[in-house]
């Protein structure tokens, strides 16, 4: 890049504007941190840029496609609420990032100190939970190719092998047709641009006037060049300012005696300045500021001159509003545009001093937008209206938790997600539905609904073992955790003792003996045959554990039989509803253990599962299930099975310690509107801040707040009434 180097990384956005005045002050106080940490042998540029997403790209990244296969018509439906909602947003992508440049040394050297400067930015930015990664040279040549060309950012490829082989320089995959300069704007191919800059700046400015330039719903690039200088040199140039100033006041105090006028003050002007500049020297010196250069640029494109015009004097408007003047650079608008461009130049020499403090004012963050590639919708942001597109594979831990009282928008947030995976991917679903609600959608989406009752002729057996059971662990081992959960609830928590669990593992590993000596030729041993075992066994104990007959003789002999229950659809709901709430528990243990072979055979042909739960508090009433659940959760999420769970007693939850691990291990929670009692606790286990907790205190149905990773994103999420899907998720009487 003529005689400089230069690379640029890539930071997320935080949620600035959601956030409290103290999360408000201590975001202001890190990002001040990361412009001290800025090297001062280097030119820094802070770019926000906004780019409208044209319709191919929404509806090749976005909208669901038809396949022909009976669901394209709840593809459609989804597909108008998407574009609905698009509509009312911004419609805005935004990236930020920060470029770095230096002067040209040799290469090596230039590598070396990126690297060097790579981890120092990582640091800075990852105390404001945004993360700066460096960008790459495709990425790089990506953003000017969607400057320059836009409406054509899915043309985009470039081979940095096949363009040497065939004598192609890479500006000739970027540049656009034609870039004509004129006094006060510029025409790029079809478009015309125009570039402004800060030109005066208020004495008070807001935080909140960047975010408000870069919310303007056009085609726009912001830059904020710094310029850090080291402190020495800056105390320097202060006290050499303040001697200046100094030496004014002596001489018009000189002045003023000269003509016998001894008791004349100092005009206001000089002492002022010379306030000011003691104040700088200050900051200087004791409030750890740093003195830097700054200039702010912008550039924004539109379809032809008189729109041009018109947003030029919106963008005004909006300075002016801050009591800041923008202004047009006259016959500058190639320097200007270099300039604004994340190339690591600076050709407009409009430079401002500022402190670190001044600098940080001028805050590039807003709120944390979410649109994953190829992940899901769900809803959009409450605050910039635009879509929430989330992919929960790409977290470390997928598993989620919807939380909310009833009538919150919950169980239409979960069916709404079952909706999604199954209509626009290949992955399969098992439900396990404990209020008998996901009956109607599942058979909607050709799914089946398998009943686990009593007087149910359904039948699992919790002792079957697929070929990859258990993924290298002893299966004998894990279906000995299996009996002793069941057992657990007929004997009563705590009343198995040592010897109970040594007679309950030899009689497991007994029972498989046959079936593992013929290599599966044998039947599959049940319930009975396990039984019969115990009771040949001549302990004392055991006695204890052949009287706890409910599990084969009594009202659980549901799980004594062979399994004939067909796992193989793609979406399956097992309905425990008939259960009663005594024995979901060991429903949910039995059911899970049967999900556990499906999700095996799936990973080993590389297919996503995702399990859902419903009502979930029912399980953390009991210490086994409670456990076994979280055995699952911890078990599943290396097996490509991706978990929701959902419930409205979440201080029920709460009470389980079980269920706290698994709330603060999951990145993924939907918050609808919460009890008073669930707020605190919540508050205290996810650390949120009063002002987020507005957003989930009375809220409207569908309405709350998404926390994915560390961060909290204010959401919306409602269907339409008058949509097919609706009727097939509502559980309002009088609409399903």
């Amino acid at each position: 890049m003529g005689r400089k180097h230069s690379r640029t990384w890539r930071f997320t956005d935080v949620n600035y504007a959601a956030a409290s005045e103290e999360d408000r002050r201590g975001i202001f106080l890190s990002y001040g941190g990361v412009l001290n940490s800025l090297p001062t042998d280097a030119a820094a540029k802070i770019t926000i840029i906004n780019r409208r997403l044209n319709p191919v790209d929404f509806q090749r990244t976005i909208l669901m496609k038809e396949r022909g296969d009976g669901l394209d018509q709840y593809r459609r439906e989804s597909n108008r609420i998407l574009t609905q909602r698009a509509a009312e947003s911004n419609n805005l992508v935004q990236e930020k990032y920060i470029t770095l440049s230096i002067p040209q040394r040799r290469i090596e050297e230039s590598r070396a100190y990126f690297r060097r400067v790579d981890a120092n930015l990582s640091k800075s930015f990852g105390r404001l939970d945004s993360g700066a990664r460096p960008v790459s040279t495709h990425d790089r040549l990506r953003i000017l190719h969607d400057f320059f060309r836009p409406g054509e950012e899915q043309y985009f490829t470039f081979d940095q092998s096949a363009a040497v082989r065939r004598g192609l320089d890479f500006r000739d995959l970027i540049c656009p047709d034609g870039l004509r300069f004129r006094a006060g704007h510029f025409e790029m191919g079809d478009k015309v641009g125009r570039v402004l800059f800060l030109k005066d700046y208020a004495s008070y400015i807001k935080d909140s006037m960047i975010s408000d330039l870069s919310d303007f719903s056009r085609n726009l690039m912001l830059s904020i060049d710094i310029l850090p200088i080291p402190t020495d040199e800056a105390v320097k140039e202060i006290q050499g300012r303040i001697l200046g100033i100094e030496t004014d006041i002596t001489r018009w105090q000189q002045r003023q005696n000269d003509k016998n006028n001894f008791t004349a003050t100092v005009p206001y002007d000089l002492e002022q300045l010379r306030g000011e500049a003691k104040e700088f020297l200050s900051d200087l010196t004791e409030r750890d500021q740093r003195m830097m250069f700054a200039v702010v640029t912008l550039v924004h494109i539109a379809d032809n001159l008189e729109q041009l015009d018109a947003d030029t004097e919106t963008l005004l408007s909006i300075g002016r509003e801050h009591l800041c003047q923008f202004s047009v650079l006259r016959y500058q608008q190639e320097d200007g545009l270099n300039t604004v461009l994340p190339y690591g130049l600076r050709r407009v020499k409009a430079l401002r001093t500022l402190t670190t403090e001044s600098a940080a004012v001028l805050m590039p963050f807003r709120v944390q937008e979410i649109q994953d590639p190829g992940g899901l919708p769900y809803g959009v942001n409450a605050i910039s209206k635009n879509l929430l597109i989330c992919d929960r594979k790409r977290l470390i831990s997928p598993h989620a938790f919807y939380l909310g009282v009833s009538g919150s928008g919950k169980s239409m947030a979960m069916k709404s997600t079952v909706e999604n995976v199954a209509l626009a991917t290949n992955d399969d679903i098992i439900i396990i539905d404990a209020e008998r609600e996901y009956g109607p959608l599942a058979r909607a989406l050709g799914g089946e609904v398998i009943e686990i009752s009593p007087h149910s002729k359904h039948h699992i057996n919790p002792l079957e073992v697929t070929e990859d059971y258990g993924d290298g662990e002893n299966p004998v081992a894990m279906k000995s955790e299996i009996i002793t959960s069941i057992l657990e609830q007929q004997m009563g928590v705590g009343r198995l003792t040592g010897s109970h669990k040594s007679i309950i593992d030899r009689c497991t590993a007994n029972v498989y003996q046959t079936y593992f000596s013929s290599r599966g030729k044998a039947p599959m041993p049940l319930l009975t045959d396990w039984r019969n075992e115990v009771i040949r066994q001549m302990d004392p104990e055991a006695r204890e554990i052949a009287l706890a007959e409910l599990i084969t003789e009594g009202s659980l002999n549901v799980f004594a039989h062979p399994g004939n229950v067909n796992m193989d659809s793609r979406i399956v709901v097992l309905d425990l509803y008939e259960m009663g709430e005594q024995l979901r528990p060991t429903a949910l243990v039995v059911t899970l253990e049967a999900i556990q072979n499906r999700v095996m055979e799936n990973r080993k042909k590389g297919k996503y599962t995702w399990v859902f739960l419903d009502e979930v508090y029912l399980y953390f009433k009991y210490h086994y299930s409670g456990e076994f659940l979280y055995r699952a959760w911890k078990r599943f999420r290396k097996y490509a099975a991706p978990m929701t769970a959902a419930t409205q007693n979440i201080e029920e939850c709460l009470k389980s310690e079980t269920a706290r691990l698994m709330l603060a291990n999951s990145e993924f929670l939907l918050l609808f509107n919460q009890a008073a009692t669930d707020r605190a606790e919540l508050a205290k286990l996810l650390h949120i801040s009063d002002t987020q907790m507005s957003y989930i205190t009375n809220a409207e149905a569908g309405h709350g707040l998404l926390r994915i990773g560390g961060s909290l994103v204010p959401f919306s999420n409602t269907i339409p009434k008058d949509t097919e899907l609706y009727r097939l998720m509502s559980t309002t009487p009088g609409e399903g």
